[in-house]
């Protein structure tokens, strides 16, 4: 089966505004991807969370697949909610916003029961606790990878 990535809000931020310290990195990843035909995802709730102070249009949706957010996912993210929220409770984990504890949940909830998602994309440093609490708790099937580590780094490829 090919392989996916999951992109989140934060990857989508950085990639579309060329004046971004993480452009460079971002753009370097996407085309790492098609290049490499890693299919490419975007999740409804990072849509809605890019609509905020973006519009859809602006998304390279052409290049993208629309992961709805389904019963599937929900029942997955519930689960992970509750390991994050014993977690926050136990003090083993630091999210200082709720609302963010409910989106990872549930993208990766997304990319955990979606087969064809290897990789789940982002800048977002807070993100690793979550991701690495969960990890501590679950079977974790995806590859967490911050654009902030070089796409040369994270593959083990050179840079041209």
């Amino acid at each position: 089966m090919p392989e996916g990535a999951l992109l989140d809000t934060s990857f989508f931020l950085r990639f579309l505004n060329e004046k971004d310290d993480l452009f460079n990195n971002a753009d370097k990843y996407y085309k790492y991807f098609l290049q490499k035909e890693i299919k490419l995802f975007i999740s409804t709730i990072s849509i809605a969370e890019y609509c905020v102070g973006g519009t859809v249009d602006q998304l390279p949706l052409k290049n993208l697949i629309v992961l709805p957010f389904n019963i599937t996912h929900a029942e997955k993210a519930g689960e992970f909610g509750r390991i994050l929220y014993d977690a926050r409770k136990d003090k083993k984990i630091e999210v200082e916003e709720r609302p963010i504890i409910i989106n990872d949940a549930k993208l990766f909830s997304q990319a955990h029961t979606d087969e064809r998602i290897n990789y789940f994309i982002t800048s977002d440093t807070r993100s690793i606790n979550i991701y690495n609490t969960l990890k501590s708790k679950t079977d974790l099937d995806f590859a967490f990878i911050n654009i902030r580590d070089k796409h040369s780094e994270t593959f083990g490829v050179l840079d041209l």
